[in-house]
């Protein structure tokens, strides 16, 4: 249409050109176009009824009327050049460098429809620094205004998309995404920003593909193969929709469910695939896309079409397409004829003309997503406002050299492209249009979710918004409960190459695979991890050990032998049942004091013997309780001094006996005797022994005395309540002391275990010896292989056990006599004498060696 300035638009009104076989021998021709793009067509119609409302409106551009010339980029961008040559040369064949038309002053190119054609176009358009203004190039490097001087767009530029984008990826907790992009500027740009957002904070990507412009199936194949074989079920597709449709195809065909697709504002709200037949895998599709507004009057606008009068050659093509009927022969050219020998239409039928556009349903006439469409009506407006504002300059006032002005009905496209770049005005839904010094507008998108209905069809339900504008953290508002997943679900689906690791387990990675792909380690004992997906295990403090989870510190258990324990109870009982016989065995001896068997070998003794005893019995009980520093102090020390007490009486006792042995050996002449020791010199030679030990134990106390401790090392899990010994060598020293009395001692008991008594008690110091060994003896690998209360047990059960055997080995013969047997306790049988003038018994040998040796075998001295 003419006017008195001139817009140029591009759209994509057929999907691609037709191939054609290519000959140096015959003048080259423009490849013809096919499959027709009745969205593109929308636009270009959208385009014409802007146009139209600013030539109707007074206040824009109130003497001026607008023309256009629109051209069909067929999404290729052979054709997006050639179509901008012919714009620029003003004919119908491109003359590069040469304007050839004396027309209207050409103003802008509106298009050219994709990313990959605008860049194309707009490094011709900034040779010559001629406005180009976009409606659906967003591509991120066409901000480069170093590369792209004189273009702009009305819609966002894609580096905020891909933000977009990746923080819906990290909304959702998806961290193993898969990628998607066309083979061309728009998805290679859009999908490396998307994937470095991601990597910012972690997520990992399973794989990246990319679609062929030029469709071949091997490698639509292996993409779907590549989508079949992934365990990511989350795919990001950076791509417009007539080079996403094979693809979908084919996922269609092997029927791949589960997954659920990303999708870029290029084709969120696709006619092309969102098809009723794909609803069934592509429901829960979640994206982005661009405003959408109701533009007043478009539908009329886009009906009002009479393909008899109006001589366009697209018209009757889109009339052919809608219809499906072929029109009459004689109303079509020859370039329509070829196009319907390569595409012949789906039947035979002719047209009329008099189809009623409102009984079909298509993507033309559905004015519901109005998106891309109104970023068309938008960049007309853009141009509108701008030529308005450079009409409306005043002289004297202008912004170019010495304040003047451009004249409309001649200007240079650098001085509209200065208004273009300061445009302002109010769009239909009041927000403000103005371009930042990249030539963007503000970044606001709508967030969009494909949602099965009732009848099979996809409806496109906006569930959120993304502002790049709002303050940081408040961008993306998003209602989780109004998403309807795949598989029509409502929770979001999963899609992680390894479950997060819980608390108790840290992070392992895998050699050769993404950071996303991990094994979770459980964490080492005396480790935590508190948090999910932790990479280290945390060292949990002196005191506190890992829980069974590993998830928390908890206090050690604080172990030693309590009073409340069973074994600790059974012990102490034990001790009080020893120290009880004991006592009772020197009640017995005390009321049977003036007997025989009582005053046999230093009765006296006999009772520090049991004392030291009773001591022994109850020394156990202190080892019992949670050590204390008097406790640990008293403990061994007790027990020395008991058994040191115990062992110095029974030396006293030994020592006498060995010397009586001895003369009994010697067989000494009648009246010839040796001195033996006298009870006053046994108690001095034990109190020496006892009082020598003391001093030994009293310099342990005083120098290096014990102390309670906390073992934390013996074992991880418990805190072990002990005694350390302070010295090991005083320790060593106390209880040597004991263990070389118990050897003096049993070396003179042995010596003396034949003498020829009745009852002989060096004998039964022997065994009382032997078994206070063998409990020792025993004692250290037992003890050596126990931890914490047990060590303790082990040493009361040792120190019990040797008390009862020295009271059962010495003691309890006697006590047998004394109480069951009193009329054996007599000083005749106790020494082994006989009446020698009772004839009536014959004499036997034991009675005739105890008369041949009665002077030397008589009584030991008596207390």
């Amino acid at each position: 249409m003419p006017g008195d300035v001139i817009i140029g638009g591009m759209f994509p009104i057929h999907y691609r050109v037709v191939s054609s076989n290519s000959s140096s021998s015959t003048s080259p021709q423009s490849s013809g176009c096919e499959g027709f793009n009745f969205r593109a067509f929308r636009w270009a119609r959208t385009m014409i009824h802007a146009i139209n409302e600013v030539n109707q409106n007074d206040s824009i551009l109130p003497d001026v009327q607008l023309g256009y010339t629109i051209y069909d980029s067929c999404f290729t961008i052979s054709k997006a050049v050639e179509g901008t040559l012919t714009y620029l040369t003003g004919q119908d064949e491109a003359v590069p460098n040469y304007r050839c038309g004396n027309g209207a002053p050409l103003a802008v190119l509106v298009g050219a429809g994709g990313s990959a054609l605008s860049i194309a176009t707009a490094r011709i358009l900034g040779l010559y620094y001629f406005p180009q203004v976009d409606y659906s190039a967003s591509c991120s490097v066409l901000s480069d205004k170093f590369q792209f001087p004189s273009f702009i767009r009305t819609i966002p530029s894609d580096i905020f998309q891909s933000r977009a984008m990746a923080k819906l990826v990290i909304h959702f907790g998806w961290t193993w995404v898969g990628t998607i992009a066309s083979d061309d500027d728009y998805g290679k740009y859009g999908i490396k920003n998307f994937k470095e957002e991601l990597e910012k904070v972690g997520v990992c990507i399973s794989f990246s593909e990319t679609i062929p412009k030029v469709y071949a199936r091997e490698k639509i194949v292996q993409i779907v193969d590549t989508i079949e074989q992934s365990t990511a079920k989350i795919i990001a597709v950076f791509s417009a929709d007539i080079d996403l449709s094979s693809l979908i195809e084919e996922v269609m065909q092997r029927n791949i469910s589960g997954r659920t697709w990303i999708a870029s504002e290029a084709w969120i709200n696709s006619a092309l695939i969102s098809k009723p037949e794909y609803s069934s895998l592509l429901g829960g599709t979640i994206g982005f896309a661009i405003q959408r507004a109701d533009i007043s009057g478009l539908r009329d606008h886009l009906i009002q079409l009479d393909p008899r009068n109006s001589g366009e050659k697209l018209i009757t093509e889109f009339w052919e397409r809608a219809f499906d009927c072929m029109w009459p022969e004689h109303g079509v050219d020859a370039n329509v004829k070829n196009r319907i020998h390569i595409i012949p239409p789906l039947s035979q039928r002719l047209c009329t003309g008099k189809e009623n556009l409102n009984e079909i349903e298509n993507t033309y006439i559905d004015v519901s997503q109005l998106r891309l469409t109104y970023s068309v009506y938008k960049s007309v407006y853009t141009v509108a406002n701008a030529l308005h504002n450079m009409h409306t300059c005043k002289t004297g006032e202008g912004p170019f050299v010495n304040g003047t002005c451009a004249n409309i009905s001649d200007f240079q496209p650098w001085q509209l492209m200065y208004y273009l770049k300061n445009v302002r005005f109010k769009s239909l839904l009041g927000e403000e249009i103005y371009f930042d010094q990249n030539g963007d507008i503000d970044a606001i998108y709508d967030i969009i979710n494909w949602q099965r209905t009732s009848e099979g069809y996809i409806s496109f339900k906006v569930v959120g918004s993304y502002n790049a504008t709002a303050p940081s953290g408040q961008e993306m508002i998003i209602q989780n409960d109004s998403i309807i997943w795949n598989d029509d679900q409502v929770t979001p689906p999963s899609s992680v190459c390894s479950e997060s690791c819980q608390p108790g387990t840290r992070k392992g990675i895998r050699q050769g695979e993404p950071v996303c792909c991990f094994d979770c380690i459980p964490c080492a004992d005396g480790e935590i991890t508190n948090e999910t997906d932790s990479r280290e295990c945390i060292q949990c403090p002196e005191d506190y050990w890992s829980n069974a989870n590993r998830d928390e510190c908890v206090h050690k258990v604080i172990e030693y032998l309590g009073y409340n324990d069973v074994l600790g109870m059974a012990l102490i009982a034990l001790s009080i049942f020893g120290a009880c016989v004991a006592a009772a065995i020197a009640v017995a001896y005390l009321v049977r004091k003036d007997t025989a068997l009582v005053k046999a070998n230093n009765r006296g003794l006999s009772f520090v013997l049991l004392f030291s005893l009773v001591i022994c019995f109850l020394s156990s009980v202190v080892f019992v309780g949670e050590p204390v520093a008097w406790s640990c102090m008293t403990r061994q020390v007790l027990l020395a001094i008991g058994f040191a007490t115990c062992l110095s009486c029974m030396l006293s006792k030994a020592v006498n006996l060995m010397l009586k042995a001895r003369e009994t050996k010697a067989k000494s002449p009648e009246g010839t005797t040796k001195k033996l020791f006298s009870p006053l010199q046994q108690r001095i030679i034990a109190l020496i022994f006892v009082s020598c030990h003391a001093c030994l134990c009293a310099a342990w106390l005083i120098i290096l005395p014990p102390y309670p401790v906390k073992n934390t090392q013996s074992q991880n899990i418990k805190i072990i309540m002990e005694c350390n010994e302070g010295s090991v060598v005083f320790l060593c020293c106390v209880l040597g002391y004991d263990a070389l009395l118990a050897a003096i001692c049993f070396v003179f008991a042995f010596i003396a275990r034949k003498l020829p008594d009745n009852f002989n008690e060096a004998k039964f110091m022997t065994f009382a010896l032997l078994v206070f060994f063998i409990v020792w003896i025993s004692f250290i690998p037992a003890y050596l292989s126990t931890r914490g209360k047990y060590m303790v047990a082990v040493e009361m059960f040792a120190i019990l056990a040797s008390s009862f055997g020295l009271v059962a080995c010495l003691f309890v013969p006697k006590c047998y006599i004394i109480l069951l047997k009193p009329e054996r306790n007599t000083e005749e049988l106790v020494s082994g004498k006989t009446d020698t003038n009772d004839r009536s018994a014959p004499p036997t040998s034991q009675s005739l060696t105890t008369s041949g040796i009665s002077t030397a075998c008589s009584l030991v001295t008596l207390n």
